[in-house]
């Protein structure tokens, strides 16, 4: 039997933090957005990350399946990223002229990623999807812009919806939306909305919040391709999330389509804080004409941290690596699932994965089985999907298929068959 978790230390963090931030921790990553629920069973600060763990501040420590919400791919502090960007950080990082390791990224971004003629550096997903869409527009002299229901692109307004606090009519008014792999309503709106599309910009496949994740159909993106060329519309694929897990050449490459424009962040640089815009040749002059910058947009140690990244992802072939400890890791899931007797789907690529208790359309079930998970060390979130990092092991996988057997079994005392 696995130790159970407190946190006394970090509820006492809390309570400070509200005294001084809003929320105490704001966005998704905090208690009020609904993936840690019950909230008592999660501890809400770290002391210290290593390769795939996390520590809190009682010294409790997790085995993290949602690696910073995404942007640790290698392992925290893997050794070859933070030494090229220690050897960056002793030369220079922001500074009134960028570095030309800048352009060295930007080459090797256009070399790796097949639907790169160029690269363009800023530092959230957020950042480099609105300029994408501002791009689509600047391009087409068109203002509508086709979403995918189901879909996060940032917290801009343009990608918010009307009931949001602070977002006004004429943010969205200019939203189209339509079901993931319906081409029917897609089409529909093209009909209805003709040589008025700017763009349609999706995630690679349906990885939303709070549902089962779903990839593209038979024949889904080669259509929607079609139709973007057809009518004159940029298509963007947002893969701020799923980018170099499914393949170093793009998300597009490995459903087997080329986006117009292609928005990266999250693994970019395992960790370190950059985004990147890359896109056709044709929309290259459209980006040039946008006043669109940032004051650490061109600091020069992420770009390094980049490099080194990425370098590393091709030498262990990062996204097959993954592959193959998601495959591992669900099978281990669903069987401890299967053997107390529930159903767990586990579903999108197995290196970004959602889980659901299917067993109770309430999803209390659901949120009762990560509460044990994460009490017992395996950091999961009740609605988000999860991460594979290459750091990894058989040993974490196995550590990780034990407690949620044992999650599983607690489970079915409180309700049994």
């Amino acid at each position: 039997m696995h130790k159970i978790y407190d946190y006394p230390k970090s509820r006492a963090a809390f309570e400070r933090a509200l005294k001084l931030i809003p929320s105490g921790i704001y966005g998704h990553q905090g208690p009020a957005e609904g993936c840690y629920v019950p909230v008592e069973a999660f501890p809400l600060y770290s002391s210290k990350a290593q390769g795939s763990y996390l520590w809190d501040l009682d010294g409790n420590r997790f085995i993290d399946y949602m690696c910073a919400y995404g942007p640790n791919i290698l392992g925290y502090h893997d050794p070859d990223v933070d030494e090229a960007a220690a050897r960056q950080r002793a030369i220079s990082d922001c500074t009134t002229l960028p570095n030309p390791i800048m352009i060295d990224f930007a080459d090797l971004l256009v070399d790796t990623v097949a639907s790169a003629d160029w690269a363009f550096f800023a530092k959230n997903g957020n950042d480099v999807t609105t300029l994408a869409i501002m791009t689509a527009r600047a391009y087409t002299h068109r203002k509508k812009i086709v979403f995918f229901k189901g879909y996060y692109h940032g917290v801009s307004p343009w990608t918010q919806k009307i009931d949001y606090a602070g977002v006004i009519e004429e943010d969205v008014m200019h939203n189209l939306y339509v079901e993931w792999n319906n081409l029917e309503q897609l089409r529909e709106v093209f009909d209805t909305h003709k040589g008025e599309i700017a763009a349609v910009i999706a995630q690679p496949y349906m990885h939303g919040n709070f549902m089962d994740n779903e990839l593209p159909a038979e024949g889904f993106w080669k259509e929607v391709r079609k139709l973007c060329t057809d009518e004159g519309t940029v298509l963007v694929v947002d893969d701020v999330r799923a980018g170099f897990r499914l393949d170093l050449a793009g998300s597009d490459h490995f459903f087997g389509f080329k986006a117009d424009l292609i928005c990266f962040c999250k693994a970019l640089a395992n960790g370190y804080n950059v985004s990147a815009l890359c896109g056709q040749e044709f929309l290259k002059n459209t980006v040039s004409s946008m006043s669109y910058t940032g004051s650490y947009w061109m600091s020069a140690v992420p770009f390094a941290a980049g490099i080194a990244c990425i370098e590393k992802m091709k030498r262990i072939d990062c996204p097959r690596l993954l592959d193959e400890k998601g495959r591992l890791l669900r099978e281990g899931l669903t069987d401890a699932a299967r053997e107390q007797g529930f159903d767990l789907h586990v579903t999108g690529a197995p290196s970004l994965f959602y889980l659901r208790v299917a067993d109770d359309p309430s999803l209390r079930l659901h949120q009762e089985w990560v509460a044990e998970c994460v009490k017992r060390g395996v950091f999961f979130t009740n609605h988000h999907n999860h991460f594979i990092n290459a750091s990894l092991s058989d040993e974490d996988i196995r550590e990780t298929v034990e407690i949620a057997r044992e999650a599983f079994a607690v489970l079915r005392e409180r309700h049994p068959l």
